[in-house]
């Protein structure tokens, strides 16, 4: 699993919608209320406690970024995953907190 930064990923959307680079899978794995208040626009909801059980949905082989608050439950999730198969597995550093201070100032903070 690897780590990206706030910018990494931007970077990785900017290039996806230019068509430069296919676009990973976003996985947002906070609580239903957590991404009500804010959320990286086209990640996937499916809160932590239900990976296990909805992994099935996911694709294995896409590049998968996966998302939390702080850049913890989206770690373990990433080692979950990765422990199942899933070949390119990402974790975003500091998760929606660092996209609020490094990408997107103007998202609502919690």
């Amino acid at each position: 699993m690897r780590q990206i930064s706030a910018n990494e990923l931007a970077e990785w959307l900017a290039a996806a919608g230019r068509n430069e680079r296919p676009g990973p899978v976003l996985l947002d794995v906070r609580e239903p209320w957590e991404v009500a208040i804010c959320r990286i626009e086209g990640a996937l909801a499916m809160p932590m406690g239900s990976v296990p059980a909805r992994q099935q949905e996911l694709d294995p082989d896409a590049e998968t970024v996966v998302v939390c608050h702080h850049g913890v439950r989206s770690y373990q999730v990433a080692l979950f995953l990765e422990r199942n198969g899933f070949a390119s597995v990402h974790n975003l550093s500091g998760g929606v907190a660092a996209w609020a201070d490094d990408v997107d100032p103007s998202m609502p903070r919690y």
